[in-house]
């Protein structure tokens, strides 16, 4: 799977391995991170800042994976990724350290920075996430009076030990030292925990600064509940807490501010989903309850972490157990019912979520965009054609496609007037404009009215698509374009120019790509070009693309006209995109021209299978 989206793309810097801080202070010397009070927010950079995460654990995803997960993450718009470090995973036995392969978390973290992404870091030692002894290495087991999670000494000395071995990774990936880690956890829903031994959480603290600084944004993250958060939390470190979309959001956050009566909102743990044990039911939560949670805690400014985004797969022995009055083993699948499925795939809950997030924070850039009536010089080289009538396709010798028919108002309609065309003379489907602005769309079988107004002289433009021509059923001939004339109250228009479009010439050509169309600010409804590029993995496969929230129009990859989508009508969903019209090595270019109106933060979703049987009413993921 491969996915192109309008957003920009991400910084091309890479953190390199194995770099101490000094080597890049220099450079760095601005960047801070850190907690506004009066203001209640985060400040990255002295700037007012918000987060909207996803949680992804790079020991559930094979390495090879690691990229197109967080390349997913950062599509759906989200510019943060959680992640958790397992000690177990990375301290098989004591004082033997694996952090090679799949293990190698600075790898990971590093390609996060690739990406554009921050990164909040969730070292423990303790972490839960249902994984194998919450973390904690089994050896510790071996000394059978061990208190974990305590002021214990031998408990102590073995996190100290490994703290000191990972926190000085860390520490050249801070946030202010030129790296993308912009807060760090301090233990783990330590309220949960029986032994609230609040010495421990202090020589944590006292452990941290000591490896990480005394920069770093440290927190604790805790369930919404006040016995949770006494023992939970400590002064020094910033308490946030986790709760799931089926919780009064209002209520939630105000045990936050109960402990922290100033500053971020923050939700740590966010559940998307939640875990399947064996032997129980698969855990689901709808797509639209999630975004409704979503949604009220971003309408209250807060920062929000979701848990999972991608769950991925407890491999070999990872995976762990609770107990709620009986053992109940976890299983392989981490699936969680999260945005990106076990096997990276995104769902509609996906869709869901990233619509919501399109609201708050900026997505749209790295694609570009042209308002179709800005470029008929470049898609109607010739020039337009004068006629007191509107032709049609075939008197101009068109075939296919489009083509372009402009008028004036002949006088002041102060009032709204009808638009109007007679009984199936519009072949197939006519866009209307004026002054640029859309007004709607007359059909061949459909809408023949629209109520404009405007004054003497506006541009009225219509855009005449040809949906194909009859091939059985018809004993007459299918011409194209406007078979009759429009009129104005009844009163025919006149001094028509007709522009045919040549649009497949001009991509073929290089067009949009080679000269980058002009920008318009204007709204994104009515025609208009949108571009991109993609890559492939090493080998070009056949794949289908599809239109998340996009109406109505023709798409093109490396030249090759593609066909139309029109998901809102149904049933087809997708577009079956051949592996040989593919690139591999250098970007794939696209270019779409949509007719009605593109989705506030466009983006396209190539997919492994092709999905029909879907229309407006059966698809809320197509509303935007």
């Amino acid at each position: 799977d491969v996915g192109f989206f309008a957003r920009s793309a991400p910084s091309p810097r890479a953190l390199s391995r194995g770099h101490g801080a000094a080597g890049i202070r220099a450079a760095a010397s601005a960047r801070s991170f850190q907690i506004d009070f009066e203001r209640d927010c985060f400040r990255k950079d002295g700037a007012p800042f918000r987060y909207v995460s996803g949680s992804v654990h790079y020991a559930r995803v094979p390495r090879p994976a690691w990229r197109d997960r967080l390349l997913r993450l950062y599509m759906a718009g989200l510019n943060a990724v959680q992640v958790y470090v397992p000690w177990n995973y990375h301290e098989p036995q004591p004082g033997v350290y694996e952090f090679t392969g799949d293990r190698d978390v600075e790898a990971f973290l590093d390609l996060a920075a690739e990406l554009g992404l921050l990164v909040i870091l969730r070292p423990g030692p303790y972490i839960c996430a249902e994984w194998e002894m919450g973390g904690l290495p089994a050896w510790l087991l071996w000394k059978a009076d061990i208190i974990l999670r305590s002021s214990d000494p031998a408990y102590l000395a073995a996190v100290d030990a490994w703290l000191h071995v990972l926190l000085p990774k860390i520490k050249p990936r801070l946030y202010q030292h030129g790296g993308n880690i912009i807060s760090v956890q301090v233990e783990n829903e330590y309220g949960s925990y029986y032994a609230c031994d609040l010495s421990y959480l202090q020589h944590l603290l006292g452990t941290f600064r000591a490896l990480l600084g005394p920069e770093v944004l440290l927190f604790t993250t805790d369930g919404a509940q006040m016995e949770e958060l006494r023992c939970g939390t400590l002064q020094g470190l910033y308490a946030t807490i986790d709760f799931g979309p089926d919780s009064n959001v209002t209520e939630a956050f105000g045990a936050q501010r109960h402990i922290e009566p100033r500053g971020p909102l923050v939700n740590s743990e966010y559940y998307t989903g939640w875990l399947d044990y064996w032997g129980g039911p698969h855990a689901s939560t709808s797509a639209t309850l999630v975004a409704q949670g979503l949604t009220s805690m971003l309408q209250l400014g807060a920062n929000v972490n979701m848990y999972m985004f991608h769950g991925g797969t407890n491999f070999a022995y990872w995976s762990g157990a609770d107990f709620k009055d009986q053992y109940k083993p976890v299983t392989t699948s981490y699936d969680y019912d999260a945005p990106l499925s076990e096997a990276g795939d995104p769902t509609e809950k996906l869709f869901a979520i990233r619509t919501v997030i399109s609201k708050v924070l900026s997505l749209t850039g790295g694609g570009a965009y042209a308002d179709l009536l800005d470029v008929l010089d470049v898609l109607s080289p010739s020039g337009p054609i004068q006629s007191q009538f509107p032709l049609i396709f075939e008197a101009v010798k068109q075939a296919h496609g489009f083509m372009l028919y402009r008028t004036q108002l002949p006088r002041d309609i102060l009032t709204p007037a009808t638009l109007s065309a007679p009984p199936r003379s519009v072949c197939d489907r006519g866009y209307v404009m004026l002054q640029k602005e859309y007004q709607g769309t007359l059909e061949r079988d459909g809408q023949t009215e629209l109520r404009v107004k405007g004054k003497a002289g506006d541009t009225l433009d219509v855009l005449l698509e040809n949906m194909g021509r009859i091939s059985f059923g018809a004993n007459f001939s299918d011409f194209k374009g406007l078979l009759g004339n429009l009129s104005l109250d009844s009163r025919p228009l006149s001094k028509w120019l007709i522009y045919p479009l040549a649009i497949d010439a001009a991509i073929q050509q290089g067009w949009p790509h080679a000269a980058l169309p002009k920008s318009s600010c204007r709204g994104r409804a009515g025609p208009a070009f949108y571009t991109g590029t993609f890559e492939t993995p090493d080998i070009a496969w056949d794949t289908f693309v599809k239109f998340p929230g996009w109406s109505k129009g023709q798409l093109w990859i490396n030249g090759f006209n593609l066909g139309r989508y029109w998901p809102h009508q149904g049933p087809q969903q997708t577009l079956f995109v051949p592996g040989s019209i593919l690139h591999v090595g250098c970007p794939n270019n696209i270019t779409v021209l949509e007719l009605e109106g593109a989705p506030p933060n466009p983006f396209l979703l190539f997919l492994d299978q092709p999905l029909f049987n879907r229309t407006l009413s059966h698809s809320p993921l197509d509303k935007e």
